[in-house]
């Protein structure tokens, strides 16, 4: 006599569930950011997500911030590292490669705040290191110089777009930035008279242009300021 369809099926009869990897947590946990953000990626919703319970997680990454710096050395892959080797002025590739990195951050907006914090150490952030590293040997920054300023144009890149992306999603940015350039080109000369030469100057130019700037200023800053000895 055949089993009902609702009977319970034995255990071994159900199909056995995929073995917990590392590589497979953090697919997982990518998905679950493209989709929902990264607010939803949790170690309860992982958890769901591979039928597993919270605690087999821990095995394989320790906390959530782990998990954020495992999901943002798996977008590190994205950026795009072809300038390294074109051809080309060393400092416009260098700015490109920087550019495409805060891009990645800009397309997922979540993950920038993480990245201020989240320490990433896999073999694409590896290889973002070792080719920005390239770039400014090429251009001539002595080694000491370099190792520090690519700390700095990280950080700068990295707070960069996770400030533009607390912007694009506050109701108030607009009316905010108003504000402020009123302020700024309405102020005394008598009171404030540097604030007021520079006027609108001072809220000039895009986002873009304003970053590549700030870049080309570390990147000359880092080829001509010597590091203090230790």
């Amino acid at each position: 006599m055949a089993a009902s369809p609702s009977a319970p099926r034995s255990r071994r009869e159900r199909p056995a569930k995929p073995a917990l990897t590392q590589e497979g947590i953090i697919a997982t946990a990518v998905r679950i950011m493209r989709a929902d953000g990264l607010p939803r990626v949790t170690m309860r919703r992982l958890a769901q997500e591979l039928d597993t319970g919270p605690a087999s997680l821990y095995v394989y990454v320790r906390n959530t911030t782990e998990l954020h710096a495992a999901i943002l050395e798996e977008l590190l892959g994205e950026v795009d590292l072809t300038p390294v080797t074109a051809a080309g002025p060393w400092r416009e590739r260098l700015a490109d490669v920087l550019t495409s990195y805060t891009r990645v951050l800009f397309a997922h907006p979540s993950l920038a705040h993480s990245a201020l914090v989240a320490h990433p150490s896999g073999k694409n952030y590896l290889a973002l290191v070792e080719g920005l590293l390239a770039l400014l040997a090429e251009g001539g920054v002595p080694d000491r110089q370099a190792a520090w300023g690519i700390d700095a144009l990280l950080q700068v890149a990295t707070a960069t777009a996770a400030e533009q992306s607390a912007r694009d999603h506050a109701e108030h940015t607009q009316a905010e930035h108003r504000a402020l350039a009123a302020a700024v080109e309405g102020a005394s000369a008598d009171t404030h008279p540097r604030i007021a030469a520079l006027g609108a100057d001072l809220m000039s130019g895009t986002p873009e242009t304003r970053l590549a700037w700030i870049f080309q200023m570390l990147i000359n800053g880092a080829l001509h300021t010597p590091r203090p000895t230790d």
